[in-house]
């Protein structure tokens, strides 16, 4: 099993508004440096609705100041993980608001192919579940039309999805195999009560990224190990489905501030799970 340890954008700075993930507007530039000092090589970016123009990704300066940082520090970000789709999506949208959301969308791509990043990641959870046909039927329309835009730019989109393991493979199989996989949150499915022997087994083909985290059965974001995720499980299943793509831990917040050493322990954690599928 190859593939980096990467952190959530954030994760390494102060709470923004008590919110366990959002943009960090004063400390995202300090994060590059806090991230090479622990050895962490890999962040996905972050992206609200919220100033989404505003953004440093969505700006010709931004980008540049971004690029300048990835290199001084050794930080790459191969995806974003597009919380600004579950805040306003597309696909729950009508007439004239749904084009102005498919058209931030399809900046966000050409802002992501500007700074040299590969995948988004568009949580399909929450506020953006997939709960009705009609919803799943706009942002399969909307998302086939970018076929071309993604192949011209080499972009791929993940899904991030609250669907069981039967409903999720079907979904996903309606998807070019090149252009779309599944992002398998670890401590989603586990809140969810999802057997991670049939998730895999059914998914593991189209799994393109992991997001690393713990809760508990029903409920929130835990310390990784102090929830339901059977995380000596999932990695060995992860490994003997040979996947090849990033861990991005999108990990409880340090109740004490510490968010610095907090990443650092869990990276170790994460480093220790993949040591031990490699020994098994």
């Amino acid at each position: 099993m190859t593939g980096n340890i990467g952190f959530m954008q954030g994760r390494l700075s102060p709470l923004i508004d008590g919110k366990i993930q959002a943009f960090p507007w004063d400390f995202w530039e300090a994060e590059f440096a806090l991230a090479a000092g622990i050895g962490v090589d890999c962040m996905e970016w972050t992206l609200d609705h919220d100033r989404i123009f505003e953004n440093p990704l969505m700006t010709v300066t931004g980008r540049a100041q971004i690029a300048a940082l990835s290199e001084e520090h050794g930080v790459g970000i191969p995806s974003l993980t597009g919380d600004f789709c579950m805040q306003a999506p597309f696909w729950k949208a009508n007439g004239r608001e749904q084009q102005e959301l498919v058209g931030i969308f399809e900046k966000v791509l050409l802002g992501c192919a500007a700074a040299g990043i590969g995948l988004l990641v568009v949580p399909l959870v929450d506020h953006g579940a997939l709960d009705s046909a009609a919803a799943r039927e706009v942002l399969e329309q909307r998302l086939f039309a970018f076929q071309p835009l993604l192949r011209q730019y080499g972009l791929r989109i993940a899904f991030e999805s609250d669907l069981p393991p039967v409903e999720l493979a079907a979904f996903i199989d309606g998807f070019p195999a090149e252009l779309f996989g599944i992002n398998y949150d670890i401590g989603n499915s586990a809140s969810l009560g999802w057997d991670p022997v049939e998730e895999i087994a059914r998914l593991s083909p189209r799994i393109i990224n992991v997001h690393v985290k713990d809760r508990v059965l029903g409920g929130t974001t835990v310390p990784l190990g102090t929830g339901a995720a059977d995380f000596q499980k999932v990695f060995g299943l992860l490994c003997s489905a040979r996947y090849g793509g990033n861990f991005i831990l999108q990990t409880a917040r340090a109740a004490d501030g510490a968010h610095v050493e907090t990443i650092d322990r869990y990276r170790q954690f994460v480093a220790g799970q993949i040591g031990g599928t490699h020994g098994a």
